[in-house]
């Protein structure tokens, strides 16, 4: 009857008005900071709180001190999750006269179904050979300049020389040709993503290896040559090779269809960041770098303490360049795991995993997110919860009117150091 307070049954546990208003016990209180890092002289030991104990056996301790929330795994961690980290170190590396390159696919991170990445090095004046891909290829210059030289389906040929910082794009079928230049006597190290996990380095398409495959009477008749002309062409694919680095203003021969009006490099380098609470970044994709229909990127800076916070629309593989940071994927259905990450290591997201990028050192991380797609998309957990009616977040998470009000709308977001 209204009005009226019935005596609980004997044994019934009786709760407050507050507890009964919550369906679920409150989230743990737990910092679950990062334990130590690489640089720690002790022993990392599998020991959060009251739980876990020490090692007995084998150890690898550097591995461990690189891997702290994989050893000792924050208290939000829960149910199995795919492995998000790759260290190119772990690579198998192809050694050249001129250079090297070493790669990552879904042979060694399987969760990387959608991209896959080469991190390649040339020694100056050297040439990564006339080829093509059956996949798209964009490229960020690591260190020294690049030229590169390309022809498309229209007969339109470009050349250009970019340098650190700076990308190249180039559609599936395009041949064309890279060459460290001289301006830096050690050469250039640059990076290579491809939209297909499935991708190998090792199953390029390459102009040598093509026309040892080619009768030779095949090739004179098809340049109007005599057959002699041939009798020098490497016997096997050259990949990597020295040459003499060109002169600096050189230019591509005159085609009489003309350049490409579609530049295929783009001068990320000279791109000014755009600044954000806690850090800033630069995006590139069809939008300003009309070529690169398939990928879509950003170079983003997190300031120490602070963290970058969102799910994306579509699957992430990231790189970093500089400082140390961690992931959390949230994979839905209770499912969680926490990585962490060092220059030279690549990260992957699948599409629509929550998941937050912190920087965990003292200096800035700075790292690449590349998406298979022609635009730059997210949706921010800051923008998500704004811009939805107030009263409706509050009855999901119990959070007060203040904290409300300061939920970050920014679009890409990076938020200011933690207070936690």
């Amino acid at each position: 009857m209204a009005g009226m307070v019935s005596a609980a049954p004997a044994g019934t546990v009786v709760v407050s008005a507050a507890e009964a208003s919550s369906t679920a016990p409150y989230a743990s209180e737990n910092a679950n900071r990062v334990l130590w890092s690489e640089t720690d002289a002790s022993t990392p030991q599998p020991i959060r709180d009251t739980l876990g104990t020490t090692i007995l056996g084998p150890q690898n301790v550097e591995v461990d001190l690189q891997n702290p929330d994989l050893l000792a795994p924050p208290s939000t961690d829960a149910g199995t999750v795919g492995n998000a980290k790759w260290p190119f170190s772990l690579s198998h590396n192809r050694l050249q006269t001129g250079g090297w390159a070493r790669q990552q696919n879904v042979k060694v991170m399987p969760m990387a179904t959608e991209m896959a990445a080469v991190n390649m090095r040339l020694e100056a004046g050297a040439l990564r050979e006339l080829h093509w891909h059956k996949t798209a290829e964009w490229a960020y210059v690591l260190k020294g300049n690049m030229s590169i030289s390309t022809v498309n389906s229209n007969g339109q040929n470009y050349y250009d020389t970019i340098g650190p910082g700076d990308m190249w794009y180039f559609p599936p079928g395009v041949p064309h040709v890279l060459q460290a230049t001289s301006d830096l006597a050690a050469g250039s190290e640059f990076l290579l993503v491809f939209d297909d996990g499935d991708f190998s380095e090792d199953s390029t398409f390459s102009v040598t290896d093509w026309l040892n495959h080619v009768p030779k009477e095949v090739l004179a008749k098809n340049f109007g040559v005599d057959m002699s002309a041939f009798d020098k062409i490497p016997g096997k694919e050259l990949y990597i090779f020295p040459s003499d680095p060109l002169p600096k203003d050189t230019v591509a021969p005159a085609s009489a269809q003309g350049i490409s009006p579609t530049p295929y490099t783009f001068k990320a380098s000279q791109l000014a960041a755009t600044p954000l609470a806690g850090g800033s970044v630069k995006i590139v994709d069809s939008s300003n770098f009309n070529v690169s229909t398939t990928i879509a990127a950003a170079e983003v800076t997190v300031e120490p303490g602070a963290i970058r916070y969102w799910h994306p629309t579509q699957d992430e593989w990231s790189y970093f360049l500089e400082g140390t940071g961690r992931i959390t994927l949230f994979a839905s259905s209770g499912n969680a795991r926490t990585f962490n990450f060092q220059p030279g290591d690549i990260g992957y997201v699948p599409a629509s995993y929550g998941h937050y990028v912190e920087n965990t050192g003292n200096t800035t991380l700075r790292f690449l997110e590349v998406f298979k797609s022609d635009k730059f998309e997210d949706v921010s957990l800051g923008q998500w919860l704004a811009l939805t009616p107030p009263e409706l977040v509050k009855a999901h998470l119990q959070l007060s009117d203040d904290t409300i009000a300061k939920l970050n709308t920014t679009k890409v977001t990076v938020t200011g150091p933690s207070k936690v």
